[in-house]
C-alpha cells in the first residue's frame, strides 16, 4: 500500500513540471480565438487526450519500445528535436500572421465537437502538453508498475487516479489562464506568447541534451 500511495502522488509529482501547464496557456487561449465558450471545451478536450497520452504511455509505452528496438534516450533526442522545431516556428512567425490567424479564429469560434478534437491533439496535446519529456517520464513512471497480475492492476488503477489529477490540473491552469490571457488583450497574448516559445525552444535543448548524455552512457 505505501508502494501505490508514493505512486499516487509520484504521478502528478513528475509530469506536472515537465508539462508546464502555465507555459501553454498563450497557445490554448490562441486556439480558441477569444471564445471563452470554445476556451472552456477545447482545455477539457486537451485534458482528456492528455489523460489517455499518459495512460497509454505508462501501460504500454515500454512494451512498445521493446517491439522496435528504441531506448528511452532516443525518444528524448527525437521529441527534443520536435519540441524545439515547434518553438521555432512559433518564434519565427511574423506578427502579421498571428493577428490574421486570431482574427480568422474569432470569426469561427463557434466550432463543432469535432474541429475541436480535430484542434485539441495537434499540436496542444502532442507535443505541447504531453509531448516527449512526459511521455519519457509516463514511460519510466510505467515501468516501475509489479508484473504480477493482481498488483499490476492495483498499480495501474491508482496510474490513473494520478493521471487524473495531473489532467484536472491542466484543465484548470488553461480554462483560467485563458480567461487571465484574454484580459491582457490581442498584443500582450503575442507577447506573452513569444516569450513562452522561447522558453519552450529551451525546454526542447534541454531534452535533447538529456538524450544525449544518456545516449553516451549506452552501449552501441
Amino acid at each position: 500500500m505505501p508502494t501505490f500511495l508514493q505512486l499516487l502522488f509520484l504521478v502528478p509529482l513528475t509530469l506536472l513540471p515537465i508539462i508546464n501547464p502555465v507555459g501553454v496557456a498563450p497557445i490554448v487561449i490562441n486556439a480558441a480565438g477569444g471564445n471563452d465558450k470554445v476556451l472552456k471545451r477545447l482545455s477539457r478536450q486537451v485534458a482528456v487526450n492528455g489523460w489517455v497520452v499518459i495512460m497509454a504511455s505508462m501501460l504500454v509505452g515500454t512494451y512498445v519500445l521493446d517491439m522496435f528496438g528504441i531506448s528511452l534516450p532516443v525518444v528524448r533526442v527525437g521529441g527534443g528535436l520536435l519540441v524545439a522545431y515547434s518553438a521555432w516556428v512559433m518564434l519565427t512567425r511574423n506578427e502579421t500572421d498571428d493577428v490574421q490567424t486570431a482574427v480568422a479564429e474569432t470569426a469561427h469560434a463557434d466550432l463543432s465537437e469535432a474541429e475541436i478534437v480535430r484542434r485539441s491533439f495537434f499540436p496542444i496535446t502532442f507535443p505541447l502538453t504531453t509531448g516527449p519529456g512526459s511521455i519519457a517520464a509516463a514511460i519510466a513512471l510505467g515501468a516501475q508498475l509489479p508484473r504480477a497480475p493482481l498488483p499490476y492492476l492495483m498499480g495501474a488503477g491508482v496510474a490513473a487516479i494520478g493521471a487524473a489529477i495531473t489532467a484536472a490540473v491542466v484543465y484548470l491552469v488553461y480554462r483560467n489562464g485563458g480567461r487571465l490571457l484574454m484580459r491582457m488583450g490581442e498584443v500582450g497574448t503575442l507577447v506573452m506568447m513569444r516569450l513562452m516559445a522561447f522558453v519552450l525552444l529551451c525546454i526542447g535543448i534541454q531534452i535533447i541534451w538529456t538524450g544525449w548524455a544518456d545516449l553516451n552512457h549506452l552501449p552501441l
